[in-house]
């Protein structure tokens, strides 16, 4: 019988195993976790004959190595970078044939944060609660990997898609996010909400899985003391005692006590998920109807 997995060779800073997540268990404290970049996520599957809900693995900034231990198709998209296949170089953004015993090496990015790679068959880990997903928060799903560790494949069930290679969004050179105020606007003076929506901001090397951290001008508040703890969203811009607005990204937690001026467009998280540290950040409201 044919032995589909992957051998970790090298696991790199941080690479984990995602899919679409696991929404509709916030009551129980548990996020969504996922794929940062849900668009590159499926575009990969997409390429390597997969479902869009089929496991990947999500790479943070210097890539990773595995050895296929049967061949399988691959491909390799979102944050562009290197790619080899024993030794030779091999194409970004379309499908690729790994042979059994071949080592594939997903370089550091050139641009953006996180590269996702799909498998034939998708990373067939054991789902937790109807995900695959690495949640860095709650601790469920398969841990980051490490070097030497071993991940099953399934079996491929769809056809490749018919092109050699798929356009895909370069990372922003400067992140614009599109904001909704509330639900706690009222919380911050009028001057803090200005400076939101006109000064330039920048994309702190704090950031994380969890949320987005910046650099910039502290948001003032117009009330002292703190909120009772209330249910937080994917976007939610929670701003922390030092004043700097945190964005919640997939593996935020379900509830927090610091106020919410204001909500980012979900769409405009992917941009999110690809923004290097140091580069500007602006917000850009957007009035509800």
């Amino acid at each position: 019988m044919t032995d589909r997995a992957l051998v970790v060779v090298r696991a790199g800073a941080l690479t984990t195993v995602q899919d679409r997540g696991r929404p509709g268990h916030a009551h129980l404290g548990v996020p969504r976790s996922g794929a940062l970049d849900p668009p590159a996520a499926a575009l990969v599957n997409r390429l390597a004959g997969n479902s869009p809900d089929a496991a990947v693995l999500e790479t943070t900034l210097d890539g990773c190595a595995v050895s296929a231990r049967s061949a399988v198709t691959v491909a390799v998209g979102g944050a562009p970078c290197p790619v080899t296949v024993g030794g030779r170089p091999a194409p970004w953004g379309a499908p690729v044939r790994v042979a059994a015993g071949q080592v594939l090496e997903v370089g550091a990015a050139v641009a953006g944060v996180r590269s996702y790679v799909a498998f034939g068959g998708g990373v067939a880990v054991e789902p937790v609660l109807g995900s695959r997903a690495t949640d860095l928060l709650s601790g469920l799903g398969p841990p980051p990997l490490a070097d030497g560790m071993v991940l099953p494949l399934g079996r491929p069930a769809a056809p490749l898609a018919r092109l050699d290679s798929a356009p895909q969004p370069a990372p922003p050179a400067e992140l614009v996010l599109r904001i909704t105020l509330g639900p706690r606007e009222d919380w911050f003076t009028p001057q803090a909400l200005s400076d939101l929506t006109t000064r330039p901001y920048r994309v702190s090397p704090a950031s994380n899985r969890i949320g987005l951290r910046t650099e910039g001008v502290p948001l003032e508040r117009a009330r002292s003391g703190e909120l009772p703890s209330e249910g937080m969203v994917s976007g939610a811009i929670q701003v922390p005692p030092d004043g700097l607005p945190l964005i919640f990204l997939a593996d935020h937690p379900t509830t927090g006590g610091y106020p919410v001026p204001a909500v980012v467009h979900p769409a405009d998280l992917a941009g999110a998920a690809q923004a290097r540290p140091g580069i500007t950040l602006r917000f850009v409201l957007v009035r509800r109807r």
